[in-house]
């Protein structure tokens, strides 16, 4: 049957099963927006405040749901406004399909109102992306970057489709999607080196990467755990694709790791990374990382291996795959001796912060104990985001969505709403900064227009937290515009947006104030205020190898 290029869009978005779009409309994508109109009753439009906030709450949606979050923006400055967004997106392999409109196809390339070329812009940060010019390749388009976006590493996708392809017509015959299936050809050269590698390892430690979650790896990796009998870590974006509760679970690796996963890791002679692409935050200095371990890598991006640390065996291939030959292939190994040294780690150098105040620590093991560790956790970048990585213990995977490659602040609050928009029935809790949340802000009006409660926790020091922080100890202590020293009032903000505020400045006012925002089912503000100097800890220094992680009470000790 012959359709606009409106109707067709809107169809193969039906097609490909999605049920929520966020987005911002304008004059070119008007033609689309008047259809969406008519299907309201089969897809849901959140109109956020921003184009930004669009493109952060279609990843959220990607991240907590498993799905492909689709975004719509117009032409010109609200193309451009996706672009972190979907930058965001690519850096983390999150699957997203961005759809913006053009100005027509006679005006491009000719400096018209509202015209930008949006794939020449975002060519870098996509696994693809087009411009549909005629509008009889317009269904194939769609269902080629849905599958794009979704197969293989995933990530962002955009479609650019000028205003006169969305009103010309052409014809239209439904499609139903082939269910994208991995690839479950494993060069078994690699797996019998990698058994090999596995079965001499006398002190094996297990790395666990956002991969794995993307896998949905999780129930495989816990069995690959078993029969290695080794201690696991994990980066920020592999949280909860392993227990955070289990005994064998170390915290995370890195600059702001545990000293227990630093150590570790430095002393192994046999480190399996799973899913992990091997972050300058994650080695410290990359020539001094786990120098004394052979690296066995599991990763679906042969071009992951060997590029930012060298590797001595590699496994291409879908995770869950991968783990699934590899523990069918495994007997029961024992590493008793090794677990119990890291064990002995882990009681020497626990995690720990000032207990007789409010601090940001405190905040988030609250907030796991009141939601039994059952939320979805989404932060903005900062301090808060390190102390919700190393102290609310993630059991499940997609329940921690956190900007982890690009590390923009202004995520969080967009995010949230994409999740909690897909799982209705999760707690989600989106944990901010002062200085993010100010980046973002406008997007409680959006959570409030569509009744979204989600819960909002600003962990307000005044300051820019980490920059100060590095300020602090690597800057002679000159706080360069890290101060925010002015008079904004985030509970009358949230009131003004129609939200509840509710501020704290006690410990036992935020608790209070969270069991509060648990019950009311609307959005929540809870401002908490905190002293300007918490720091992250423990902490690696720039340039340092991870083994030389400090913290706290080393730095008083002039350590």
């Amino acid at each position: 049957m012959q359709l606009t290029g409106s109707e067709i869009l809107i169809e193969c978005l039906k097609e490909q099963g999605v049920d929520t779009v966020f987005g911002y409309p304008g004059g070119a994508i008007l033609n689309v927006y008047d259809e969406l109109y008519k299907h309201s009753d089969e897809i849901t439009h959140i109109l956020t405040s921003h184009e930004q906030g669009a493109a952060h709450a279609a990843d959220g949606y990607a991240r907590a749901t498993g799905k492909i979050g689709v975004c719509f923006a117009t032409s010109g400055p609200g193309a451009t406004n996706l672009v972190t967004g979907i930058a965001t997106a690519y850096m983390d392999s999150i699957p997203i399909v961005a759809i913006t409109c053009n100005v027509g196809v006679s005006l491009l390339g000719k400096d018209s109102f509202q015209e930008i070329d949006i794939a020449g812009v975002t060519m870098p940060i996509t696994k693809h992306n087009y411009i549909v010019k005629d509008v009889n390749d317009l269904a194939d388009t769609i269902r080629k970057s849905f599958a794009i976006a979704k197969k293989g590493r995933p990530g962002p996708v955009l479609i650019d489709i000028p205003k006169d392809v969305t009103a010309n017509k052409a014809e239209y015959v439904k499609k139903i999607p082939e269910p994208t299936v991995p690839s479950k050809e494993i060069s078994e050269a690699e797996i019998s080196e990698a058994l090999k590698l596995i079965n001499e390892a006398k002190k094996p430690y297990i790395f666990v990467g956002g991969g794995a979650i993307l896998s949905d790896a999780s129930e495989e990796l816990r069995t690959f755990v078993r029969k290695v009998d080794a201690p696991v870590t994990d980066s920020l974006m592999g949280k909860g694709a392993f227990p955070g509760t289990d005994p064998l679970y170390t915290g995370m690796l890195g600059m702001h790791g545990t000293k227990t996963s630093n150590y570790g890791v430095s002393e192994c002679d046999l480190l399996i990374v799973i899913g992990a692409r091997f972050s300058d935050r994650v080695t410290g200095n990359a020539k001094k990382f786990a120098s004394n371990a052979k690296i066995l890598q599991f990763d679906i991006d042969p071009a992951e291996m060997d590029k930012n640390v060298l590797i001595t065996q590699g496994v291409t291939g879908d995770i869950r795959t991968v783990l699934s030959i590899l523990n069918g292939k495994l007997g029961q190994l024992d590493h008793e001796e090794w677990n119990s040294k890291i064990a002995a780690y882990k009681s020497q150098y626990p995690l720990s912060y000032h207990t007789d105040i409010l601090t940001g620590p405190y905040v988030v093991e609250e907030i796991y104990r009141q939601t039994r560790g059952d939320a979805i956790v989404v932060t903005e970048v900062g301090q808060h985001q390190m102390w919700a990585a190393q102290f609310y213990r993630y059991t499940k995977p997609r329940t921690l969505l956190t900007s982890g490659g690009l590390g923009t602040m202004g995520y969080g609050l967009g995010a949230s709403l994409g999740a909690k928009t897909g799982m209705p029935d999760k707690v989600v809790v989106n944990i901010a900064g002062d200085g993010c949340f100010r980046m973002n802000m406008n997007e409680i009006a959006t959570a409030v227009r569509h009744n979204i409660p989600v819960i909002q926790v600003v962990i307000n020091n005044h300051v820019l937290g980490m920059v100060r922080q590095w300020q602090n100890l690597f800057y002679g202590q000159r706080y360069s515009a890290t101060v925010l020293n002015d008079a904004v009032d985030f509970v009358k903000l949230a009131e003004a947006m129609g939200a509840v505020g509710i501020r704290a400045a006690t410990k036992e006012e935020f608790a209070e104030a969270f069991a509060r925002a648990l019950t009311l089912g609307k959005p929540v503000v809870i401002d908490c205020q905190i002293g300007p100097d918490d720091k992250v800890w423990p902490m690696v220094a720039p340039g340092k190898a991870i083994s030389e992680v400090f913290d706290e009470k080393d730095l008083e000790e002039g350590k």
